[in-house]
């Protein structure tokens, strides 16, 4: 039976920003199924221009308040590139534990306060606070803990303000290191199984929908690619990353104020899923064995998994930053002065996974070591096609299904992604026409 259908939901909620669903099917032939970004453009990149390398990675960092540290690391990588400044193994240590810290953080929020609620059949978390306490004290006890990595490491949970080009301007003592192990130790494992248990018992919630796409992120020959490693794409293998903009092609489109992106075919994935497709070999055991608790197999091609790849790559981070501050004390914590002396000028590219997937930041320096050009590429611009493509695919597959379960599914495969259009969350409005 042909079927006529206009669905349009306005300003999506539990995702950070601003986004529209927007479906059109006529006579049974689907016209339009796409998410609308409606954000005002944010200039970050005409910010940098003309500002110091001390200034760009604190500039940065607000871009998002939940990915802060991950735009800081990726800022500071590609400032260091640009004007050949070498770190020490004991920063990069530290940067790596920050990275781990900023992904249990993140992925512990979506987990929880913006995917959970669909899984309960509730409309925010807040229904939950009476149903569900220990549920909700776990979520808050595990993001306070990953806050703590951040406040001890890098002098505070948002925007950082220890890390700079070449180094820290302080480092954390041996006492509040051995804390930090002992709260993931005590508190991280023993938290994080229990999510995955939580999220086996409500995995029935979980739609049955594939669709095999493109898959990009780091890779690392010795360990789960977060903080470094060359670009990998799932179809066409690896890259280092100063060929970021032969991945990323980006290219705009009428129904976006973000740019979307294409490499392979004509979208790509990135964020938790597409590192586990491409690094799962390179995951903990107890990751691994959440995984197939929770059914997360390797070539897994529903995007909806992502907050289960989520849920395995954040046991993998607790157990990874543990193993970090272990090589730490064992090397003894040495007050290094940051280097913070240019030995070049010129272009420089750093990329980073964040808890939403690659992102890539490239700055040109001239002589005076001020920024003539940026360009910052985010992984939710990456991610917009995909989710077009997506949605293409699953309207036609419920359109039997009644409107509250087509606008619910559409809606769970948005916040699956992780969206992050901006810091903010609106109101929902639905409304269906036929």
């Amino acid at each position: 039976m042909s079927k006529n259908l206009d669905i349009m939901v306005k300003h999506l909620t539990r995702v950070e920003g601003h986004g529209n669903i927007v479906v059109n099917m006529k006579d049974g032939v689907l016209e339009k199924a796409q998410l609308d970004i409606v954000e005002a453009p944010r200039y970050f990149e005409a910010m940098l221009k003309g500002r110091s390398f001390h200034e760009a990675a604190i500039i940065t960092s607000r871009i998002c308040g939940i990915c802060s540290l991950g735009h800081q690391m990726t800022s500071l990588k590609a400032t260091e590139d640009a004007l050949g400044l070498e770190i020490s193994t004991q920063t990069e240590l530290l940067r790596k534990l920050l990275v781990n810290g900023a992904t249990i953080q993140s992925n512990i929020l979506h987990i929880y306060f913006l995917v959970a609620p669909d899984l309960f059949g509730a409309p925010s978390v807040f229904p939950l606070i009476p149903t569900h306490t220990d549920v909700i004290l776990r979520a808050l006890r595990m993001k306070r803990m990953a806050n703590d990595i951040g406040d001890v490491v890098s002098g505070r949970a948002v925007h950082p303000i220890t890390p700079v080009p070449g180094g820290f301007t302080k480092i954390p003592s041996v006492g509040e290191l051995k804390e930090i192990r002992r709260q993931l130790v005590e508190d991280g494992i023993p938290d994080m199984k229990a999510t995955a248990e939580l999220l086996a018992s409500v995995a029935g919630g979980i739609p049955d929908f594939t669709r095999e796409t493109e898959y990009i992120s780091l890779k690392h020959a010795d360990e789960y690619a977060l903080y470094d490693g060359e670009i990998y794409s799932s179809d066409t293998g690896g890259t280092p990353d100063k060929n970021y903009l032969e991945m990323t092609n980006e290219f705009i489109v009428s129904h976006s104020t973000s740019k979307h992106c294409k490499h392979n075919r004509s979208s790509y994935m990135v964020g938790a899923l597409a590192r586990w497709n491409n690094n799962n070999d390179r995951l903990c055991y107890n990751a691994l064995q959440v995984a197939d608790t929770m059914g997360l197999m390797p070539h897994c091609y529903n995007p909806y998994m992502n907050t289960i790849a989520q849920a395995v790559e954040t046991l993998h981070c607790i157990e990874d930053s543990i193993a970090i501050i272990d090589t730490l004390l064992e090397r003894g914590l040495k007050n290094e002065k940051p280097n913070q002396d240019p030995t070049r000028y010129g272009k420089g590219i750093g990329s980073n996974e964040v808890p939403r997937g690659i992102l890539y930041h490239e700055y040109e320096y001239d002589r005076t070591g001020n920024i003539v050009t940026a360009n910052c590429i985010i992984p939710t611009g990456q991610n917009l096609a995909n989710i077009d493509d997506d949605m293409k695919k699953l309207v036609p597959e419920i359109m039997d299904q009644s409107k509250e379960d087509i606008t619910l599914k559409l809606e769970m495969l948005v916040r699956a992604y992780d969206p992050c259009i901006s810091c903010s969350v609106h109101l929902l409005n639905v409304e269906f026409v036929e």
